[in-house]
């Protein structure tokens, strides 16, 4: 069973930074994607950022020039960079990993780690 584990999260000001990261139990090249989800209070889990394999990313337009996604494929990590944080970032931010075997995809999900951003 992939485990992914986030750490990181925290309370930060407005304007402030934080560093997410998420470790897996497998190797992160394994997995055809990877990314960071979020769910702010009263909302649907939404989009941050997703990587592909060969190093696609796909940014919301909310955190674009913002966040930045790295990844360290023999750490099997993926770190999220979060710069000039705003109140509206603030949420229970979820690693995800998507497998594929070329007929289905299975995700795979973090517990999450809280963020928040005050004024």
């Amino acid at each position: 069973q992939v485990q992914l584990v986030e750490s990181g999260g925290g309370l930060v000001q407005a304007g402030g930074s934080l560093r997410l990261s998420c470790a897996a139990s497998d190797s992160i090249i394994s997995f055809s994607a990877m990314g960071w989800y979020r769910q702010g209070p009263g909302t649907q889990r939404e989009l941050v950022v997703r990587i592909t394999r060969g190093g696609v990313t796909n940014y919301a337009d909310s955190v674009k020039g913002r966040f930045t996604i790295s990844r360290d494929n023999a750490k099997n990590t993926v770190d999220l960079q979060m710069n000039s944080l705003k109140r509206e970032d603030t949420g229970v931010y979820y690693c995800s990993a998507s497998r594929s075997n070329g007929i289905s995809v299975r995700d795979y999900w973090g517990q999450g780690t809280q963020v928040t951003v005050s004024s």
